[in-house]
């Protein structure tokens, strides 16, 4: 076991968490760990990444809110809870407003969530995120490009604005079917690969 897998876990148990706490309490930053060993959790044992998230947040790290929200938002979805991954997702965003530094993948995130689940009372709102963040674009990998262009056509599809629905879901498309980054050392990263199924063959459809 490397120095770092201790907060890496895929799984999740007595034992495990065991372990993670031993660990832990060894630890000069108990922070980091407990961010990182949520963000692992989310999607596949939501309950225990939130409790994590909540020693987080009472750690009084808050270097990474962003990124602990972001999660937060993440496993609450896993959960069925939408009213919780909204509010936590809103939380991202609004820490990032105060440290734009530091930000996350949310500014995608948060419209793309809203724009699937058919939140219709958000779409404006999620609509002035992606466009006043679409500074970021020129920096994003082809993943973030997917989702800034999903979010747009699924919503805009939703309002009956067929023609710019059509032309969003063509420029996902074509984001999807990139099969480099642009980085010289590292091509893969940052891609949709044989991710956001049915979301393609929705976005194929609008784009007919």
């Amino acid at each position: 076991m490397s120095r770092d897998d201790w907060f890496r876990h895929t799984d999740w148990n007595t034992e495990i968490e065991a372990d993670f706490d031993a660990h832990l309490r060894r630890a000069r930053d108990k922070g980091q760990p407990l961010k990182i060993q949520a963000a692992m959790l989310a999607a596949t044992h939501p309950e225990a990444a939130l409790h994590l998230l909540d020693r987080y947040l009472e750690s009084g790290n808050r270097l990474f809110l962003a990124e602990a929200y972001q999660t937060q938002a993440r496993a609450r979805l896993a959960l069925g809870d939408i009213p919780g991954a909204t509010e936590s997702y809103c939380a991202a965003l609004s820490r990032e407003a105060e440290f734009p530094n530091l930000r996350t993948t949310s500014y995608v995130e948060y419209p793309l969530f809203v724009a699937e689940h058919g939140l219709q009372e958000r779409y404006a709102d999620a609509l002035d995120v992606l466009d006043g963040k679409k500074a970021l674009l020129g920096f994003a990998f082809p993943v973030e490009h997917f989702m800034w262009h999903a979010a747009k056509a699924l919503i805009y599809s939703a309002q009956g604005k067929e023609q710019s629905a059509r032309s969003e879901a063509q420029a996902a498309i074509t984001a999807a079917d990139q099969t480099s980054s642009g980085l010289r050392y590292h091509q893969s990263l940052g891609l949709v690969g044989e991710r956001y199924g049915k979301l393609r063959q929705r976005l194929r459809e609008l784009s007919a």
